[in-house]
């Protein structure tokens, strides 16, 4: 019996339990249909790649990067194992921002190559194109965990008063927010709306198979890891290295060492994608 059982009434099983349990399951979104992008024109494009900007994101702290369309960003592990929560908006409307629990769904719970984050309704395209990633050897563990999770929210202060009592100030909601504050010369209630479920790069990942809890364990991740983005339009980013360092054993309290992290932006050959279909916004109207 489960705690959760526990707190009601016992109840009658009933006689086609079993019956009920088997049936097939239904994969909710199939996406045989989904526009899939070029990857082979994205490697050809790989291979023209000029670093244009870099910035450092210091431990427990947040910064912003802009990525135009067309470019490539890359969020690199540079000093010791460490993971981090990435918001993705478009830069000329914040309105219109990374949609994690569309992606989660349209893809899977973790993504990787090929994978493409999804914006938000009514406007639903693909942001960003995943196009490398030097961990997705990994696959999924023993203990059913992956990497790079759409499944996690983000750690947050208020969160962390309910569940602690306590107070903590760079949570990843909190560092995101003075992020892109910073970054667009907002106050920090006017940011904090925008902050949203973030893709939760080089975490590991998954659910425990008996209480179906949401678990983290120690990343894999190393220096020189890395993760790879095409910029389906124009992007504003920001990314928290995350206060937990690789999730090991906690996050949201400075007991975790923590590394920073490095986004970088090249400029591929533009001519090599002087056609490409860059996403436009859903054509779906509502006729109401």
């Amino acid at each position: 019996m489960t705690a959760k059982s526990a707190i009601q009434a016992p109840i009658q099983v009933p006689v086609d339990a079993a019956e009920r349990r088997a049936r097939r399951p239904v994969v909710v979104y199939p996406n045989g249909t989904l526009p899939a992008p070029d990857m082979t024109r994205l490697q050809e494009a790989r291979a023209t790649l000029e670093k244009i900007d870099e910035i450092i994101v210091s431990p427990r702290e947040g910064g912003a990067f802009e990525a135009p369309k067309g470019h490539f960003f890359r969020v690199v592990s540079v000093e010791g194992p460490q993971v981090g929560d990435l918001n993705l908006w478009n830069a000329a409307d914040l309105s219109e921002r990374f949609f994690s629990g569309k992606t989660r769904a349209l893809h899977a719970t973790h993504v990787s190559v090929g994978d493409r984050l999804w914006s938000s309704l009514p406007h639903l395209r693909p942001m960003a194109t995943i196009t490398h990633d030097t961990l997705a050897w990994y696959g999924w563990d023993d203990d059913g965990a992956g990497l790079h999770d759409v499944i996690g929210t983000r750690c947050d202060p208020y969160t962390n008063r309910l569940l602690s009592g306590g107070d903590y100030h760079h949570c990843c909601h909190s560092n995101l927010t003075r992020a892109l504050a910073g970054a667009k010369g907002l106050a920090f209630r006017e940011a904090e709306p925008h902050v949203h479920d973030v893709l939760n790069v080089f975490m590991c990942t998954g659910f425990t198979r008996d209480t179906h809890q949401y678990f983290m364990k120690a990343s894999p991740v190393r220096p020189g890891d890395y993760i790879e983005f095409f910029a389906e339009i124009d992007l504003i980013g920001a990314l928290s290295a995350c206060p937990g360092g690789d999730c090991s054993a906690t996050h949201s309290s400075d007991a975790a060492a923590c590394y920073p992290l490095k986004v970088e932006i090249f400029r591929p050959d533009m001519a090599l994608l002087k056609d490409w279909p860059f996403p436009e916004r859903s054509g779906y109207r509502n006729p109401e």
